[in-house]
C-alpha cells in the first residue's frame, strides 16, 4: 500500500456541507460505537490531573503511572504539599516531569486556596488553573460535568482538517469551527470519536486510506487535495 500524504487546505474552499457533517458524524459513530476518555480515573481531580500528565504522553503511560501517584496524592490537599522531587520521580515516565510536577503543585495549590479543594465545573474558572489550559479543561468539564466541549489534541487537529471541517491551524480557531459545524450535544462525543479514528486509522504518517469507511466522504481521502508520494 502506498502512503500519501495531501495538501489538505487545497481541498476546502467553502464552509463544509451540513449533509456530509452529519453522514460523518453516523458513519464515525457507527464504526466506533464505543469511543470513550482513555484515561483512568475516579474523581474529577485525578481526571485532572491525569490529563495533565498526557501533554506529549500516551494514555496508556499516563494509565501506567497514576495508580502510584495517586496513592500517594490521592487529592489536592496531599498533592499540595507533595515534595517536588519524590512527585518528579512519581511522573518521570511521562515526560517533561519537572513542568508537570510544577502544574501539579501550583494548581493543586490554587484548588485548595480559591475553590476548596474541589475541581471548578465551568471553563472560565477551569482555564485559570495552573497548567491547564482549554483542552484539559473541555476534557475533565465533558467527562465528569457533562458540559459539552470540543478537545483539540493532536488527533482532532489532523483529523478535522484532512475531513475538511476546517482549514484553521490554531487550536482555538479549530474548536471555534468545530463548535460552528456540531451540534452542541455532540462535542464532546466527536472529540473521542475523532481521537479514536486517529489512533487506529488515520495516522499522522502512512494513514490507512485504502481502508478507510469515511473514504468517500473524506477531502484527504478521496484525493481531492493534491497527493505527494
Amino acid at each position: 500500500m502506498t502512503a500519501r500524504r495531501r495538501n489538505t487546505a487545497s481541498a476546502v474552499t467553502a464552509a463544509p456541507d451540513p449533509d456530509r457533517v452529519r453522514a460523518l458524524l453516523a458513519e464515525l459513530t457507527r464504526i466506533w460505537p464505543l469511543a470513550e476518555c482513555g484515561l483512568v480515573y475516579r474523581s474529577p481531580f485525578e481526571l485532572l490531573v491525569a490529563t495533565i500528565l498526557s501533554a506529549q504522553c500516551t494514555d496508556v503511560q499516563v494509565n501506567r503511572v497514576t495508580p502510584a501517584l495517586f496513592a500517594v496524592y490521592p487529592d489536592p490537599r496531599s498533592m499540595a504539599a507533595a515534595d517536588p522531587e519524590r512527585l518528579e520521580e512519581l511522573i518521570r515516565p511521562t515526560g517533561f516531569f519537572r513542568n508537570k510536577a510544577h502544574s501539579l503543585l501550583a494548581c493543586s495549590r490554587v484548588l485548595m486556596e480559591k475553590h476548596g479543594g474541589a475541581v471548578p465545573r465551568t471553563l472560565e474558572q477551569m482555564v485559570t488553573l495552573p497548567g491547564v489550559g482549554r483542552k484539559t479543561a473541555n476534557v475533565v468539564l465533558g467527562e465528569v460535568f457533562a458540559v459539552p466541549g470540543i478537545v483539540v489534541d493532536t488527533h482532532v487537529k489532523r483529523l478535522s482538517q484532512r475531513l475538511g471541517l476546517t482549514t484553521a491551524n490554531d487550536p482555538e480557531k479549530i474548536e471555534r469551527d468545530l463548535m460552528g459545524i456540531i451540534p452542541q450535544p455532540l462535542w464532546t462525543v466527536l472529540s473521542h470519536l475523532l481521537i479514536t479514528h486517529g489512533r487506529h486509522v488515520c495516522f499522522a504518517r502512512a494513514p490507512l486510506c485504502d481502508a478507510c469507511a469515511l473514504r468517500r466522504l473524506c477531502p484527504y481521502g478521496s484525493g481531492e487535495g493534491e497527493r505527494i508520494s
